[in-house]
């Protein structure tokens, strides 16, 4: 049967095509095809319908047809294979249209980064065939771009509007040569003409504002700074200004989000709802995925599996999908479950989430918590019962070299709070725990722990970790049983409850993923049982599944958290406070979730607040 028109809940002028196991499942036809999905090609799939659709389904079929020519980008039948002959995609079949916003879902290691690899022509060594149409522009953003470490930030973004920074040199020169006794002024003229043709085109003559605008969203560098000095999420803020300002025809972005700060986040979303052109995303950002997606593609098992709609709307259809399944994806469900409860609260009823967690505390504080379901879940061991003092921050100040941190900061952290802190990168953010930790001494003020508090640190470098070894040998060490906390169980099973199963836990380091990765530096980091955490950035790099499985595990933790993350929706769902770096050393102490936080701040300072601006620092006089 052919289902011919329906209005589209996110995208105007949807025209849908899907074709399943030789049958005709369906038509949603509109105007204007910005995504469709199907497990045969659709040229074939047009000439099957022809043949099966009756007669006054015809002008449907004509303009299905004609649709086609739209597609700025298919893939029929694409499958790749990765050592040991396992099948990491099999038979995606995809077609894009213009406008289209996807964003793709799917575990470590499912092969989300290999699909874009793929579109974006890198990785050619596959089954089928995918290809762009003839002329299309794409941007690719790979989680680990490649810069020139010769050149300055500057010179690095202005690559992606050469055309005008050479048009405008140009013109420069053509008015000096003007002023020559032996000029040609008509030659000169019509240089001039040229250059400035290319100049309108691109408001050329605004492009400083252009490049400081976009410097300031993306919190860049200073210009004139090295590339070869900056760290990896500097290098990737650089690398995604530049992508952004050659204005593609299709962006395949590899965690855009990452290493980016909350309100530079939020400016991405807004500038990928107004782009014309196709976006096609991997991000573990659920807030980014609900702003900005009109459609999700999950990659489960090889295979795509798409749905119409934001992730909220897909967390809504998960659930249902998966009450269908089998009994093993039980643990799976019971985890979206508790995140979906959470959505469908509402602002009133997140607010008192955090009150009503610390209410719980001592409930959760007891050892049936400590039971655990080892699939899709995430196991914190829990540390000795924590007293009421846990950490107190006094007239706190921090510098490095001249740059003023830290300034005069004084905050509590009460028993069972998970404190979220935000701020630009390079505001000291690591700084405050390396001083938590002793590693580093403040140069005014104190901070002091309660006599109760065992710390339990995980930093944000995996790189310290053996590629050689297991993924068991790097947590166990070789041994069978383990010391976790103050008590001792077998080292499979605790690495298990990571969700490294089976033979999983043979994998090689460096053979892992960068979500895999993150979850194995978890595991190896947490195993002191401390009873106060300091977790930096343990977000970045997990997909969804795991990041439900951290924030359930955190929620449940019977003692206290600081976690530094750009994770809005991390933030909204485990935050009791939030610990704001701000420019000149500023740093602000407030109680409730990032939602709550950034309506006091709109509230207090105006909606100007929430703009990202580069962070600048008080200098310290010598």
């Amino acid at each position: 049967m052919l289902i011919r028109q329906r209005e589209s809940r996110h995208v105007p002028d949807i025209f849908l095509l899907f074709c399943e196991s030789h049958r005709l499942a369906g038509i949603k036809a509109r105007k204007r095809l910005h995504f469709a999905f199907e497990n045969y090609s659709l040229p074939y799939s047009i000439s099957f319908w022809l043949h099966q659709a009756s007669l006054r389904d015809e002008e449907y079929i004509k303009e299905a047809k004609s649709n086609v020519a739209q597609f700025v980008y298919t893939m029929h039948r694409v499958g790749k294979v990765v050592p040991p002959k396992r099948h990491i995609l099999k038979n995606i079949s995809l077609s894009f249209f213009p406008g289209a916003k996807i964003g793709v879902l799917g575990l470590n290691g499912a092969g989300k980064s290999t699909l874009l690899r793929i579109m974006a022509g890198i990785d050619t060594d596959i089954e089928g065939e995918a290809r762009p149409q003839p002329g299309l522009k794409i941007g690719y953003l790979p989680q680990e771009p490649q810069l020139n470490p010769e050149q300055t930030v500057r010179e690095s973004v202005e690559e992606a509007v050469a055309e005008v920074v050479n048009a405008l040199k140009g013109l420069d020169e053509v008015y000096a040569k003007y002023a020559e006794p032996d000029a040609d002024f008509d030659k000169l003229a019509a240089q001039q003409g040229k250059f400035e043709e290319i100049i309108q085109a691109h408001d050329g003559h605004n492009l400083n504002v252009q490049l400081e605008r976009a410097a300031d969203a993306l919190r860049l560098p200073d210009w004139d700074a090295k590339i070869a000095n900056l760290s990896g999420g500097e290098r990737r803020r650089v690398a995604l200004c530049r992508l952004l300002l050659e204005k593609p025809d299709m962006l395949l972005l590899d965690e855009p989000t990452n290493h980016l700060d909350a309100e530079s986040v939020a400016w991405l979303e807004r500038f990928l709802h107004d782009f014309e052109g196709t976006v096609v995303a991997i991000t573990h950002d659920r807030y980014f995925l609900d702003n900005v997606a009109g459609w999700i593609l999950e990659l489960d098992r090889g295979e795509g599996i798409p749905w119409e709609g934001n992730y909220s709307s897909w967390l809504e259809q998960k659930d249902q999908r998966l009450a269908q399944e089998a009994s093993q994806e039980a643990a799976r469900r019971k985890s979206i479950e508790k995140e979906l409860e959470w959505v469908r609260q509402g602002a009133k009823g997140r607010q008192s989430k955090g009150k009503a967690r610390l209410a719980r505390f001592e409930e959760l504080n007891n050892v049936e918590y400590q039971k655990r379901n080892e699939t899709n879940e995430l196991f914190i061991p829990p540390g000795a019962r924590l007293g009421d003092k846990v950490v107190e921050v006094s007239n706190l100040r921090k510098s490095y070299g001249d740059r003023l941190l830290i300034d005069d900061l004084s905050f509590s952290v009460p028993k069972g709070a998970i404190v979220g802190i935000i701020g630009p990168n390079g505001a000291g953010k690591s700084t405050l725990f390396r001083m938590m930790s002793g590693q580093e001494q403040p140069d005014a003020g104190s901070i002091t722990l309660g006599e109760t508090v065992k710390l339990a640190s995980v930093d944000q470098f995996r790189d310290a970790m053996d590629n050689s070894k297991t993924v068991w040998e790097e947590v166990s060490g070789g041994l069978d049983i383990m010391k976790i906390g103050n008590t001792e169980m077998p080292s499979r099973a605790y690495v298990g409850r990571f969700n490294f199963k089976g033979v999983d836990q043979g994998k090689r380091v460096g053979e892992l993923s960068g979500g895999e990765r993150g979850r194995l530096h978890l595991a190896k980091l947490l195993q002191v049982g401390g009873n106060v955490l300091l977790l930096d950035e343990p977000t970045n790099d997990l997909d969804i599944e795991t990041l439900r499985a951290l924030e359930n595990a955190l929620l449940e933790f019977p003692g206290c958290a600081m976690v530094i993350s750009h994770d809005r929706w991390f933030l909204d769902r485990i935050a009791t406070h939030i610990l704001d770096y701000q420019d000149e050393g500023k740093v602000e102490f407030f109680e409730g979730n990032f939602t709550e936080y950034e309506e006091y701040k709109k509230r207090t300072l105006g909606a100007d607040a929430l703009e990202p601006k580069r962070i600048k620092y008080k200098r310290i006089a010598k």
